[in-house]
Formats: structure tokens, sequence, C-alpha cells
């Protein structure tokens, strides 16, 4: 009776135990752990763009929710930021001048964005602007304006068109794709006007349209050859360059004078 009460009594002690454990585990926040498959780009002279690809894994999902599609992801790659001046020309007695100028403040210079869909589909608009995903025209915010309150709209449309066409910002819902249960890949397209410097990998989790989890890393977007030389010159030594600028200005001016002068 004893070797049969033992392994019983033994059985009640474990089980509490695995149970917590198992109970303990699904109360584990969702974590969201990306790569990316090259950490610097290299800007050469014959650089026509490229696209990078972002894996990554939901830790601790929930399988039901998974397999039903419960949980989406938005992957940006945003640019350093800067203040941007947008500028209206206006016909001043003639002549096309810069008549009234709109600075906004710190500005993402380039913005790729993709998703598992849209992104009004995939969670209301107060919780994206809330944590800041996308990029809500709200956040177009001036610091400096010389023109009519009213027309801060028309500057708005202006800066976001003049990006879209650069394909400096550009969007691409569905890009985000499950290759397994928790593993997935985003596809981003770099343009080939991408901006120097370090740039910001952002990607960001929802589960059943509300905020759980992001992750971001550094990419690194560096000139190489000429145009590395020509840049450090100009941000290291800008009277230097400035001087070589004009003289070589003139020296072309001058030289073509004489190829094409009529005797």
């Amino acid at each position: 009776m004893r070797a049969l009460l033992a392994p019983l009594l033994l059985s009640f002690l474990v089980l509490p135990a695995f149970a917590q454990e198992d109970l303990d585990r699904a109360l584990e926040p969702e974590v969201v752990n990306i790569g990316v498959s090259s950490p610097e780009i290299a800007i050469a002279p014959d650089f026509a763009g490229t696209d990078v690809t972002v894996f990554g894994a939901i830790d601790h999902a929930i399988p039901d929710l998974l397999k039903s599609g419960g949980y989406d992801l938005v992957v940006a790659l945003e640019g350093p930021r800067d203040f941007i001046t947008v500028r209206k020309k206006e016909r001043v007695f003639g002549v096309w001048v810069n008549r009234y100028s709109v600075t906004f403040e710190r500005m993402p210079e380039s913005f790729s964005m993709t998703s598992t869909k849209a992104l009004d589909t995939i969670a209301k608009p107060t919780e994206l602007s809330t944590f800041n995903v996308g990029l809500p025209r709200v956040k177009l915010v001036p610091s400096t304006f010389s023109g009519r309150a009213e027309e801060v709209q028309e500057y708005r449309d202006a800066f976001l068109g003049l990006k879209h066409k650069s394909q400096l910002y550009q969007s691409n819902p569905g890009g985000v794709t499950f290759i397994s249960s928790s593993l997935f890949a985003a596809n981003i397209h770099i343009p080939a006007d991408i901006p120097n410097g370090t740039h910001t990998i952002r990607a960001v989790l929802f589960k059943q349209g509300i905020f759980v989890a992001e992750k971001s890393l550094p990419l690194r977007v560096v000139k190489t050859g000429l145009e590395e030389t020509i840049t450090q010159a100009a941000l290291e030594r800008p009277l230097l360059y400035g001087i070589f600028s004009v003289m070589l200005a003139v020296i072309s001016g001058w030289g073509a004078s004489l190829m094409f002068r009529r005797d």
C-alpha cells in the first residue's frame, strides 16, 4: 500500500508545479525580435537602389491567435531626422521668388514602411498615433511659418507629395509575411537618393488592434569612393571646398568659352 501511495502523492505535488509553469508561460507578454540581411548599405556612384530583408520572430505568441491572423506587424525604415523647409514661390514684379516658407520639426529625411496589411485595418488611428506608427499628417508640426496659418495644410500636401514623388517616402501594405507560425520576413526598398547616415529599422507588433511590443535596430548608409571624398571635404573643410568649387566653375566656364568661341 505504501508503495502505491508514494507515486500518487508525488504526482499531486508535481502536477501543480507543471500547471503553474504553463500558466506563467501563458501570461508572459509577447516579444518581437528582428534582424536584417545587411546592417550597412554602401552607396557607390552607380547606386540605383536596393532591397533589404528584415526577418524576425514573435516570442510567447498565442498559437490560436497566430493561426487566426490576430497578430499584425508594421516594419519601417526611418532616415535621419532634420528640420525640413518647404518654400512657396510667387510672382513679384514679373520675377518668381520664394515668398513664404514652412519649416517642419525634425522630420525623417526618408521613410519606407511595410506591414501585414493596410494600416487602417490594423489598428485605430488613435492607437497608431499614440505609438507613432506610420507617418500621420498630424506629426507634421511647423516650427516656423512666414505665411497664413490656414495654409499649413497646403505645405503639408506639398511636402508629402515631393517625398512620395522622389520615393523617399513609400509604403507597401502586405509586404510583411509569416513564413512559419511565428517567424516573419519583411522586404524594404532602399531608394537611390536615400540620405547618408544612421537609419532606424523599427518593427511594431499589434494583437487584435492593440499595441503589444516593438523592437528597433540601426542601419548605416555610407557613401563610398569619390562621393565619400567629396562629402567629407564639404563637411570637414567647407572653406577649401567652396574655394575649389568656385575655381572649378570658373575654369570650366573659361574652357567652354574657348572651345566654342567663334573667330
